[in-house]
């Protein structure tokens, strides 16, 4: 089961997360955390070498707060996680929490609306972000 959605891009890892960071606010979504999981591996384990990796915690507040109305509980899988990293073959990869899967395992259709919306909003994200570069 596919449960993200995913561009391979080519630029500078950092000016890549910028450009998604950006995307991201020009659809709504401010970035509440930006884990630099490269760092933490090594600060925490002593990994050397480990792959550029973010892990970008998105949430666009309109949206979260029609979510939670319908669902209190959906606060467990908020915010929605986007990831830039580098694969074994030195590409960047940016990729998202595909919101209509993730919010599939909740029997709640008035949910339904919000991931779309939001499926749509991070689809834009993606190809502006691939288009950049």
């Amino acid at each position: 089961m596919d449960y993200t959605m995913t561009r391979r891009v080519d630029g500078p890892f950092q000016d890549i997360v910028d450009s998604t960071t950006e995307a991201l606010e020009e659809e709504g979504f401010g970035v509440l955390s930006d884990i630099n999981l490269q760092a933490k591996l090594k600060e925490k384990l002593g990994l050397e070498g480990y792959p550029e990796y973010r892990i970008l915690g998105a949430c666009n507040p309109p949206l979260a707060e029609q979510g939670l109305d319908a669902e209190r509980d959906l606060g467990t899988l908020l915010p929605c996680n986007v990831v830039i990293y580098e694969d074994d073959d030195g590409d960047v990869v940016v990729s998202a929490v595909d919101p209509q899967t993730l919010l599939g395992v909740v029997d709640n259709p008035d949910l339904d609306g919000i991931a779309g919306d939001v499926r749509d909003r991070f689809d834009r994200v993606l190809d502006d972000v691939a288009a950049e570069y």
